[in-house]
């Protein structure tokens, strides 16, 4: 018997497995001996519990771990994050994707200004009323940092759930979230259940593992979960099946000239809504006809240089594209073609501070950088 399961007999005793009364003991135990050191969860404040929710929807610990500093360092409170420009905003979630979390985060820090006097509700039910807050977040925020005893279900825990219990239920349904939820309400304990949630989510993490074999060894649920006592993990939990993604083929253009790079807005709303990209061509291109593409647009190609193939999946389309490293005589404000009169010409180091591009053009946004002659003969057609 291991360290974690050694001192559990009574659990046993007590409960059968898969019973949900028997988790929060060894759960408790588990996680106080074996709970990662995170940022937010040193200083559990409000704004702080509430930010790194957001920023780790979709996103691993580790990668948000940089963000989540120069985001508190930059928008340090509520009122800050309410006030701070687009560009700002956008710019410190570069990199991190699904871009309407951020814009969310800012329309609900405007409701708190204006409907809460600046300060984070504590209850479950104000919190829903907050843009972008479900209810994983109003139950995460209102336990860690109000210690009010809400469950925050995710997928983490509903795959925890699932094995424990051999719930055959599909998790991708709301209904069974919301049917978890309900379970967890009867069982999590009034005096921690901040440090509840939070364990439930870091064993989900680390120890009862998707897309491979689980570490049963060192669960501290081993002796109650239903699924391990027939060696049954690997078939939970049940989840609908993906939708087959949307490939969608791309060619982008580096266009600068002595000084200047052009740069697109994409429209405000849909994907990547008012970020900035490269210009582009649907479909894939060579050399030839991107030149006559840009002679369309009022530039005269001097040199053109293909770049190295790049794909990036979004979670319902993919992205396949191929690149273009061009120099142009004369990057001019105003330019009479049907696509560059929407573009807009800075300098390189400009998107560093001001312009954020979305991490999808990451291969191409080193083209900003690259040394490419005036007059040299053309390549890759």
């Amino acid at each position: 018997m291991d360290k974690y399961n050694e001192n559990l007999t009574d659990v046993k005793e007590i409960f059968r497995k898969g019973d949900l009364r028997a988790i929060p003991k060894p759960l408790l135990k588990w996680y106080d001996n074996n709970r990662r050191i995170l940022p937010w969860r040193e200083d559990p404040a409000p704004y702080r519990v509430w930010v790194s929710e957001i920023m780790l929807q979709q996103t691993r610990v580790e990668a948000v771990k940089p963000y989540f500093q120069r985001f508190m360092e930059t928008l340090p409170d509520i009122a800050a994050l309410a006030q701070a420009p687009e560009e700002v905003l956008l710019k410190l979630w570069e990199g991190l994707g699904y871009y309407n979390r951020v814009r969310n985060l800012q329309k609900a820090a405007i409701q708190i200004m204006e409907d809460y006097g600046g300060v984070m509700p504590d209850s479950y039910e104000e919190l829903l009323k907050l843009k972008g807050i479900g209810s994983y977040t109003a139950g995460a925020v209102s336990s860690i940092a109000y210690g009010k005893p809400n469950p925050a279900v995710d997928g983490n825990v509903l795959r925890v759930i699932a094995r424990v219990r051999k719930d055959e239920r599909c998790i991708s349904e709301d209904k069974v979230k919301k049917a978890v939820e309900k379970d967890l309400w009867e069982v999590i304990p009034t005096d921690r259940p901040g440090d509840f949630n939070q364990a439930m989510m870091e064993i989900g993490a680390c120890v009862c593992i998707p897309n491979g074999a689980p570490h049963c060894e060192e669960c501290p649920l081993q002796q109650i979960c239903l699924a391990y006592a027939d060696g049954t993990q690997l078939q939970y939990p049940n989840k609908a099946k993906a939708k087959e993604r949307t490939v969608e083929e791309k060619t982008i253009l580096i266009i600068r000239d002595a000084e200047l790079a052009a740069l697109h807005k994409r429209p405000a709303k849909g994907l990547l809504a008012g970020m900035y990209e490269f210009p582009s061509m649907k479909g894939y291109h060579t050399a030839e006809e991107v030149k006559e593409y840009l002679a369309e647009n009022g530039l005269q190609v001097l040199r053109i240089q293909p770049l190295e193939d790049a794909k990036h999946i979004f979670s319902h389309r993919e992205w396949h594209m191929k690149g273009y490293l061009i120099r142009v005589d004369e990057l001019a404000p105003k330019r009479e073609g049907p696509d560059s009169a929407d573009w807009i010409y800075i300098e390189p180091s400009e998107t560093r501070e001001k312009y954020p591009i979305p991490s999808a053009f990451a291969v191409y946004a080193k083209g900003l950088n690259m040394k490419l002659g005036a007059r040299e003969n053309d390549s890759g057609q």
